[in-house]
C-alpha cells in the first residue's frame, strides 16, 4: 500500500467510523450470531497476492461487524464504561503511525516525558497525595499500565519482594522459599476476580474476607483474619482495598484498613478501576479519606475518562519497590543520555513487558480536548442519568433497588423469588435491544444497570426502562399479585 492508497483507505475508514458512531442506536447492541459464525467466512490461508483496500473494508463490514457487541452503544449497560472519543482515536492513530517501542528514555524521549506529565496532570486533578506523583521530591510516581488487573498483580509482586527482604532480616533462619510459601494477601469477597487471579499468578494465597450486608469490609473481620494467620505461621503482606466494587460499586474504608496495614507492615493497594474517575468531581473528594496510607493507587482512564482501552493509571509511593522486584539489566538496555537532576523514570522497570506503546499520546489528546470542565460534565451526566433510572425503578412497586445508586450504577431486581429476575434477564438478552449483566448480593439475583456510553441521553434511559418493563409484564403475567402492584408512573 503506497501513500496515495493509504490516504484513500484512511479517509474511507474515518468516514466509516464516524457513520458507525452516528448510527449506533440503530444497531442491536448484542450480535445475532452463533459460535463459529466467522470461521468459515475467512480463508484458511493468507492470500497469495495483496488485496485492494476496498475489499478489506467490504469484508470488515460484512464479516466482522455482524459479530460485534457494541460497547459504545448508549444501549450497552453491562460491566462498566469502556472509554472512547474522537480525540482518543486520533491519539491512537498517531501512536500507531509512530510505531515506537519505549524500552527506555532514549528509545523515544517524548514517550517517557509525556507520560510523566500526564500522570501528574491526572494525579493533581484527582487530588491524590503529592508523594504519589512524579512531581514530588520523593521516590513516588505514576505510570500507565495495560489494565487494573495488571496493576494489582505488579504491586503484589512488589509487596512480595519487599516483604521477603523485611522478614528475612527478622528471621534469618528462614530462606526465601520458606518465607514466600508463608506469605498471605487479603481483599474482600466483593473484589474483582482479577485480585484473586493476582494471587494465583504471584503464588500467594489470596484470602477474600467476608463483607457485611451492604458489601462493606469492617475492621474486626480484617483484624481477626490477620491475627489468625499470624498465629498459624503466615506472614500477611498485601491488601487490596476497592473504590467501586464490581458487583454493587461499594467502597472499602481506606482509613481503617490503611491504619491496620501500617501497623502490620502490609502493602495497601487501592483498586479504583471504575469509580476512581469520580475523584475529579469535588463532591466525591470524601472518597479520598485514608488514601494517604496507600502504597499504590490505580484507576482506569479507559473506563470513564473517554480514553480508549488500554490506559490504566497506576501510582506508587516508592517506585524503587517496583524496580527492586522487576528490574533486569542488560548492556543493550543501558541508557547513555545524561539525565542528572531530573526525575525521569525508566518505565521498563515499572511494568511486566520490556517495551511499551505511546499510550500517553491519546491521554494527552483527550485531556486537552475536553478539559477539566468537559470531563466533569461527562461524569456528572452519567451520574444524573443513573439517578433517573433509579427513580424509575423506585416508582414501579414490582421492582426493588438493592442499594443506593452509586456513580453510574443502579442494582435492582423484581421482588420475590430470584426466578423472576432470572427470567427477565434471559428475555432481555434474547431480544438484544439492551445489554445488562447480573450479579448476586446476599443470596439475591440482581441486575446491574450501568450508564456506559458517552452518547447516552435521557431518551436512552427511558428506552431501556420501557424495554425492561415490557419484558417484566411477560415474566409476571402468571403472577397476578405482583403484576397488580405495578405503578404505571414512568416519569
Amino acid at each position: 500500500m503506497n501513500t496515495e492508497q493509504f490516504k484513500e483507505f484512511g479517509y474511507a475508514a474515518v468516514n466509516y467510523i464516524a457513520n458507525y458512531v452516528d448510527t449506533m442506536r440503530t444497531r442491536s447492541v448484542l450480535p445475532d450470531v452463533e459460535p463459529g459464525y466467522l470461521y468459515d467466512k475467512i480463508p484458511d490461508e493468507i492470500p497469495e497476492t495483496g488485496e485492494d483496500w476496498r475489499e478489506l473494508l467490504k469484508d470488515f463490514d460484512e464479516i466482522i461487524m455482524p459479530g460485534i457487541t457494541h460497547w459504545q452503544s448508549p444501549r450497552f449497560h453491562a460491566f462498566f464504561p469502556t472509554g472512547s472519543s474522537y480525540p482518543a482515536i486520533i491519539g491512537e492513530m498517531f501512536s500507531a503511525a509512530l510505531g515506537i517501542v519505549g524500552i527506555h528514555w532514549a528509545a523515544s524521549p517524548a514517550c517517557t516525558e509525556l507520560e510523566v506529565k500526564m500522570m501528574n496532570w491526572l494525579g493533581k486533578f484527582m487530588n491524590l497525595p503529592e508523594e504519589l506523583l512524579n512531581s514530588s521530591k520523593g521516590p513516588g510516581g505514576g505510570v500507565i499500565q495495560n489494565s487494573a488487573s495488571e496493576s494489582t498483580f505488579l504491586c503484589l509482586l512488589a509487596a512480595k519482594a519487599k516483604s521477603i527482604r523485611r522478614i528475612k532480616k527478622l528471621h534469618p533462619e528462614l530462606n526465601e522459599d520458606e518465607i514466600s510459601s508463608r506469605l498471605i494477601a487479603y481483599s474482600s469477597d466483593q473484589a474483582n476476580s482479577s485480585v484473586e487471579k493476582a494471587g494465583i499468578l504471584g503464588s500467594i494465597k489470596m484470602k477474600l474476607l467476608k463483607t457485611d450486608h451492604d458489601g462493606n469490609l469492617n475492621r474486626e473481620v480484617f483484624l481477626e483474619a490477620i491475627k489468625n494467620d499470624y498465629n498459624a505461621g503466615f506472614f500477611p503482606c498485601y491488601m487490596v482495598a476497592t473504590l467501586g466494587t464490581t458487583g454493587i460499586c461499594t467502597s472499602d474504608p481506606f482509613d481503617i484498613i490503611g491504619s491496620i496495614c501500617k501497623t502490620y507492615n502490609m502493602w495497601l493497594h487501592i483498586d479504583a478501576a471504575y469509580a476512581g474517575a469520580a475523584l475529579i468531581l469535588p463532591e466525591y473528594k470524601y472518597f479520598l479519606k485514608g488514601v494517604e496510607y496507600a502504597d499504590s493507587f490505580n484507576f482506569n482512564p479507559h473506563k470513564w475518562l473517554l480514553v480508549n482501552f488500554d490506559c490504566s493509571a497506576l501510582w506508587v509511593k516508592d517506585a524503587n519497590d517496583l524496580a527492586n522486584a522487576l528490574e533486569v539489566s542488560r548492556i543493550y538496555l543501558k541508557d547513555n543520555c545524561e539525565k542528572e537532576n531530573t526525575q525521569l523514570p525508566e518505565y521498563r522497570n515499572w511494568q511486566i513487558s520490556l517495551g511499551r506503546r505511546f499510550r500517553a499520546l491519546k491521554l494527552w489528546f483527550t485531556l486537552r480536548s475536553y478539559g477539566k470542565k468537559g470531563l466533569q460534565e461527562h461524569i456528572r451526566n452519567h451520574i444524573n442519568l443513573a439517578n433517573l433510572f433509579h427513580t424509575l425503578v423506585e416508582n414501579d412497586s414490582r421492582f426493588e433497588t438493592v442499594c443506593p445508586a452509586r456513580m453510574g450504577l443502579v442494582c435492582f431486581r423484581l421482588k420475590g423469588d430470584n426466578k423472576y429476575t432470572e427470567q427477565l434477564h434471559e428475555k432481555l438478552m434474547s431480544r438484544r435491544n439492551i445489554y445488562m449483566i447480573a450479579a448476586t448480593l446476599n443470596g439475591k439475583f440482581i441486575l446491574r444497570f450501568v450508564v456506559c456510553s458517552r452518547l447516552s441521553i435521557e431518551a436512552d434511559i427511558r428506552y431501556a426502562w420501557q424495554e425492561i418493563v415490557s419484558q417484566a409484564d411477560l415474566v409476571l403475567s402468571n403472577n397476578p399479585c405482583l403484576l397488580n402492584g405495578h405503578s404505571t408512573n414512568t416519569n
